[in-house]
């Protein structure tokens, strides 16, 4: 708790300076983008926000504009409706950081004994709850822990009827009540060993349904493949003849032992409702699904280990990939998608992303020395 304390105490301290913008246009075609993000320099993570202004070309730069020293590697993270934002520890962890786009931490949670972080952190559509993803370090099981808003305080929790809950979103019953969506990773970590991961020959992934009011299991969904570890989730709104329909993209990591196997596994899988589908692709991703964003008419799953950015329409259909070198951080609107790799990042105007129509020439940006977790939001500049 010493530790905790002190290294509180020195971050608020530091807290709030801003890093100098380093970027500069090379053309006469420019535009900026903020972006909040976590990364690694060094041996030290950060959370915080970074800023593009340049060139669609490859000179410009994205910059740190403001930055908090964090105790371990951040994950997931979340824009409040104030405008501040939270950021869960990556697995297994043990603190929850609220903090504002000026680089200053608002206020630390660490995990409660037994219990440790997951990824993700949800809010209520009323604001006034939270929820984390969490595992009983006790038993292994899955958790959802409800937290008061305000004071990041755990109300309760719930099981997920599986391990390795990792990413959930929120999702309206067909009552009109409200419900979550939770990905169970199926992966068992034990706290002595860290992110090691054992017994994959028994996974259990899959994907659940419970009522956003008292934890109750609404339904539960397995793919046939039992080592295709379900793990990020997007939820994608279409119109059909003027109806409304809700897919559940959901990104996978493969856990085979076979390096065949595993190269050739499957990185998307789609929700309709009903049915859980593996979507196949033309060419090897290295099963491996770092992130995944909803776009116009589809979704974007990132893939680090196959060096791009695998394009799929809403059904699963395949419509291409996009190279870059480690790419896994993806922000997506209704007109962009701003990904991220290990050296550069770039925007790509989706166009008629339903018709597999993409145009590759928004900004493209050198990183500084940092290396970028799976996650960040595009914000307005």
């Amino acid at each position: 708790m010493s530790n905790r304390r002190t290294f509180i105490a020195t971050m608020a301290a530091l807290a709030g300076v801003p890093i100098a913008q380093l970027a500069a246009a090379r053309s006469q075609r420019t535009g900026t983008a903020r972006l909040a993000a976590s990364w690694s320099a060094g041996a030290c993570p950060y959370v915080g926000q970074l800023s593009w202004s340049g060139a669609s070309d490859a000179g410009s730069v994205l910059a740190i504009a403001t930055q908090i020293e964090l105790p371990t590697r951040a994950h997931g993270l979340l824009q409040e409706r104030g405008g501040s934002f939270l950021s869960v520890a990556r697995r297994p962890g043990d603190w929850l950081l609220r903090w504002d786009g000026t680089g200053r931490a608002l206020a630390w949670q660490w995990s409660e004994p037994q219990r440790v972080f997951n990824g993700h952190v949800l809010a209520s559509p009323d604001g006034r709850r939270l929820f984390t993803t969490e595992t009983d370090l006790d038993s292994g099981m899955g958790l959802v822990g409800v937290r008061d808003a305000r004071s990041l305080e755990k109300l309760g929790e719930w099981p997920t009827h599986g391990i390795d809950p990792h990413q959930l979103l929120w999702a309206a019953a067909p009552d009109g009540s409200g419900g979550l969506m939770v990905a169970n990773g199926g992966v068992t970590l034990h706290a002595e060993t860290g992110r090691a991961k054992h017994h994959l020959d028994r996974m259990d992934s899959s994907l659940v349904s419970l009522d956003a009011g008292t934890g109750q299991l609404r339904g539960q969904w397995r793919l046939a493949d039992p080592r295709l570890g379900l793990r990020h989730i997007a939820w994608l709104t279409s119109a059909h003849g003027g109806a409304a329909t809700r897919v559940l993209g959901v990104a996978l990591q493969a856990e085979h032992d076979a390096p065949e196997a595993h190269a050739a596994a499957p990185v998307l899988a789609t929700f309709d409702g009903g049915m859980l589908r593996a979507a196949s692709a033309p060419q090897t991703l290295a099963g491996y699904g770092g992130d995944i964003v909803a776009l116009a008419g589809g979704f974007a799953v990132s893939c680090p280990r196959a060096n791009g950015v695998a394009l799929f329409a809403a059904d699963g259909a395949w419509r291409g990939f996009k190279a870059l070198p480690e790419a896994c951080a993806l922000s997506a609107s209704s007109a962009n998608l701003v990904w991220a790799g290990g050296r550069q990042a770039m925007t790509l105007h989706t166009g008629d992303s339903a018709a597999g129509v993409f145009d590759a020439d928004g900004l493209r940006g050198d990183l500084p020395a940092m290396r970028l977790d799976n996650h960040w939001i595009a914000l307005p500049a």
